[in-house]
């Protein structure tokens, strides 16, 4: 089975029997997209909320929720996916450190959960299994034979979304 690693900032795409992972999601995101019926796959990971206060010159869309979800799904599309029957599962978005105050422009992973819950309502793709926040690492690996997400964490066990 071919293992594909997605970076911080990265979104790659896989067909079965693929495995897509991610190592270390803190604040950041973690977006699997499927097409069950064709057995292909994507996963984003998500380090910001919004691009529209980055420069242009050195734009990387695959580190916001705005625009990495976009490209994911044109990747996807190009693999021969039906981007009309794609379901999301999210995991990470976590608060890594202690914050003072609840000013949520230090609340990254809060925002980046609700950023990405904002772009797939607005897509019309479906949310159908979520691991976010808290105060823990994770690490996640998405099956794209089954659409199984495992999520790995230190302390607090393995999931199977």
């Amino acid at each position: 089975m071919e293992i594909i690693r997605v970076g911080m900032g990265e979104y790659k795409t896989a067909k079965a029997p693929a495995l897509l992972v991610s190592f270390g999601l803190g604040s950041c995101v973690g977006v699997a997209l499927y097409d069950g019926a064709k057995k292909i796959g994507g996963l984003a990971h998500i380090m910001l909320p919004d691009s529209s206060l980055t420069g242009k010159r050195d734009f990387n869309p695959g580190k916001f929720a705005d625009t990495a979800i976009d490209y994911l799904i044109a990747e996807l599309r190009d693999k021969g996916a039906n981007t009309k029957k794609l379901v999301a599962k999210i995991a990470g978005g976590a608060q890594m450190f202690q914050l003072k105050s609840e000013n949520s422009v230090m609340m990254i992973g809060k925002r980046n959960v609700e950023a990405v819950r904002k772009k797939l309502n607005q897509l019309n793709i479906d949310l159908i299994a979520e691991d976010v926040e808290g105060n823990y690492g994770r690490t996640i690996e998405f099956c794209c034979e089954t659409g199984e997400l495992t999520v790995k964490t230190i302390g607090h066990g393995i999931k199977i979304l």
